[in-house]
């Protein structure tokens, strides 16, 4: 007999997933593929769009015509700030521009100039000026720099809900992916923000639906639902909110490190702006108050730069375990001894020379100050909420020295990690199936751990 099954296609800017799971959110078959970029018009690499849709018509197609599964819906997740463009027809109208692709700065200028100033902008939306990764400026420069193509559009879909729209042929917009770095909503109004009503540009943005939305499709004479799309970050956190009873603050790590607050009614302050808080948003339309930090990032490069002083291989920091006295040494004496390639905090001053005995010392002074600088990113995150739990996702939750120091900075929180590799694809499953999730959830699908101290006074 055939197993029910929710299909879910995960895109990232670099691997194409997909997913199928059983009706209690267990991954019973996965497909990945690698898809080559191509250039826009400007030389610009970006995804193929055309290649896409053949991946996903054949991958789903071969699904249906399987004797071991009966779908009963499929979703979509995937990277935001990338829009697909469509005529009267249907027909795809631009490349998919690449959220890296730079626009010139006078364009740039001339929206804040005339929208500003650039600090009240950033914050009513709930953004930093980050070029087309706000996708609301894309459509901006098209409107004003490349008019006979702008022309053309009839309907501006975000990635999410294009994938959706290969499906049903229904054109929407969705709250995820309208409200995350967009500067498209206004966080306080609930609505789009004026400029873009100023500039028209509703015009092409399709009706806003709920996430949770559902279209009954016949496919290959199945009767499947067709959920809507949600935003990748958006849809990683859900199944934390849906099984978790108290407030919480999700650190999600990995090249950026991004605290994520969900429970944060205030709107963003010029300060957290500065300081680059952002927004997201929960599938509710409520925000999620955001803080980025180019930790994992910066954490590479200096990896890279021990294993050359210290003549060992590069990946030698995995076997580095956490050493008590060796912290305790550090900690009463400690100065700032790194100086920071590509972390935006200011230059320190009155930096100490290295004078470590050994890698494993370098390392853990490495450790203590990017943590700092977690610490602080994690409180602008929290705010003035009061929140006692703490939950580590990506490439760090496996540190153990990075884990043992956020926890003795946050000694009045409790600490879990969790091993999320599914994330976004399974938040997107949950977000169509609907279903209530017990607080076994995280520990039945997520490995659960919670921390247990290391250090000793």
């Amino acid at each position: 007999m055939a197993k029910e099954v929710i299909a879910i296609f995960d895109i990232g800017k670099t691997n194409k997933k997909f997913f199928l799971f059983d009706l209690d959110f267990k991954e019973v078959h996965r497909d990945y593929t690698y898809l080559e970029p191509i250039e826009d018009e400007d030389g610009h690499p970006t995804e193929d769009v055309v290649k896409l849709q053949e991946w996903i018509k054949t991958t789903f197609h071969n699904i249906l015509e399987s004797k071991d599964y009966k779908v009963s819906a499929v979703n979509f997740s995937s990277y935001g700030a990338s829009f697909v463009h469509l005529d009267d027809i249907g027909k795809v109208v631009t490349p998919l521009y690449n959220y890296t692709k730079p626009i010139p700065e006078e364009v740039i200028e001339q929206f804040y100039d005339t929208y500003g100033p650039e600090i009240e902008i950033c914050r009513a939306t709930g953004t930093t000026k980050e070029g087309m990764l706000n996708s609301g400026i894309q459509l901006y420069w098209l409107k004003h720099h490349k008019p006979d193509v702008f022309s053309k559009i009839k309907y501006s879909l975000h990635l999410p809900q294009y994938l959706s729209y290969l499906f049903t042929g229904i054109p929407v917009s969705e709250y995820t992916s309208v409200g995350c770095h967009t500067a498209l909503w206004n966080y306080e109004k609930q609505d789009y923000h004026d400029w873009v009503y100023k500039e028209k540009l509703h015009r092409v943005l399709p009706s806003i639906v709920d996430t949770g939305t559902s279209i009954n499709t016949y496919l290959m004479g199945h009767q499947i639902k067709v959920g809507v799309g949600i935003h990748d970050s958006s849809s990683a956190l859900l199944p934390y909110i849906r099984s978790i009873d108290k407030k919480f603050l999700l650190l999600s790590t990995g090249t950026w490190s991004i605290s994520l607050n969900p429970f944060s009614k205030e709107p963003l302050t010029e300060t957290d702006t500065r300081s680059n808080c952002i927004n997201y948003m929960r599938i509710n339309g409520e925000p999620v108050k955001a803080a980025r930090l180019f930790l994992g990032n910066e954490y590479n490069i200096k990896i890279k730069e021990l294993s050359e002083l210290y003549g060992v291989v590069e990946d030698y920091h995995k076997s580095v375990d956490f050493d008590s006295e060796l912290y305790h040494r550090l900690k009463e004496n400690f100065s700032h001894k790194f100086q920071w390639s590509s972390l935006d905090v200011g230059a320190l001053e009155n930096l100490v020379p290295f004078d470590f005995n050994s890698y494993e010392e370098a390392y853990h002074q490495l450790l203590m100050e990017l943590v700092e600088l977690q610490i602080d990113s994690i409180q602008r995150a929290i705010g003035e909420e009061a929140i006692e739990q703490l939950y580590i996702d990506g490439g760090f939750a496996n540190n153990r020295i990075f884990v043992e120091l956020l926890a003795q900075g946050f000694n009045h929180m409790k600490v879990k990690t969790t091993d999320a590799s599914l994330g976004s694809a399974l938040g997107a499953a949950i977000v169509i199936s609907n279903v209530e999730l017990d607080q076994k959830f995280l520990k039945k699908n997520y490995a659960l751990k919670k921390h247990r101290p290391l250090i000793t006074n």
